[in-house]
């Protein structure tokens, strides 16, 4: 049973040397500083910060105005590496960064360890990168929180809304769901497409997200279902794609951030 889970993508996807990782996020977050308060829930992407960082900054400079208040944020993404049903947790006590190690809401994840669509799956996290790319930016603009880190397989909507019914709590509880859009398109489809998965977030219309819109689909349709019956609102912040950013125009991927408040 592993203590820590160590970072996999430090060095790839992020830098893996502290002081240039805390400059990177630190840029990315005052080219989006904002006054509007904390949101409750997120949706933002999880390419290599060159890629999707700007985009991710949008989302996380707003979490940053609930510094104080924020003491848990509970982490859902796809997996990538792993086929398996359910929602993976981990038995790691502490997720580690070249920042640091933030620890494990171990309550939080007892209190849902009784639903059969969870599952203790350390295989799911070893080398998963879709929440690990978050974690650096909630230790920049979070104070002293713990993480509840799932990695989400094949679940239902109700699966993964029933965990999130579970773990809602109230400001001091945050909900980041982690997904990229649709890959591999030219320049012009890929916005095309991406429009309209954003127009279906912000419309509350699940039924129009398929799995080659968002790889994070499963985890998205529960966050729309928790979110709905707590008829909450959804914004999107920003939405552009890699050959806005640092890639080539013919293949890109998309990148959306959205909040929910």
């Amino acid at each position: 049973m592993p203590t820590v889970r160590s970072p996999a993508v430090a060095g790839s996807f992020y830098p893996d040397d502290n002081h240039q990782l805390e400059k990177m996020i630190s840029g990315l977050l005052a080219a989006s500083r904002t006054a509007m308060p904390s949101p409750k829930a997120l949706i933002v992407p999880h390419a290599g910060y060159i890629y999707s960082g700007p985009i991710a900054a949008s989302a996380y400079a707003r979490v940053a105005n609930g510094r104080n208040t924020i003491t848990r944020v509970v982490l859902l993404g796809p997996s990538h590496r792993l086929l398996f049903h359910g929602l993976a947790a981990s038995s790691a006590r502490l997720f580690s960064t070249p920042l640091g190690s933030v620890p494990v809401d171990i309550e939080a994840l007892a209190a849902i360890k009784h639903l059969p669509q969870v599952q203790t799956l350390d295989q799911a996290h070893q080398w998963e990168h879709s929440l690990e790319v978050h974690i650096p930016f909630l230790q920049m603009v979070l104070a002293d929180f713990k993480l509840v880190p799932l990695v989400v397989g094949e679940a239902t909507a109700e699966q993964v809304s029933e965990v999130l019914e579970l773990l809602w709590g109230g400001p001091e509880t945050l909900i980041v769901v982690s997904s990229d859009l649709s890959h591999y398109h030219d320049y012009e489809t890929a916005r095309r497409l991406d429009r309209g998965t954003s127009d279906a977030i912000v419309q509350f219309r699940p039924q129009d997200i398929h799995h080659e819109q968002a790889c994070g689909r499963n985890p998205i349709l529960g966050l729309l279902t928790a979110a709905r019956h707590h008829t909450m609102r959804a914004e999107t912040i920003d939405l552009r794609n890699s050959g806005d950013t640092a890639g080539p125009r013919d293949q890109v991927v998309g990148y959306g951030a959205y909040i929910f408040h």
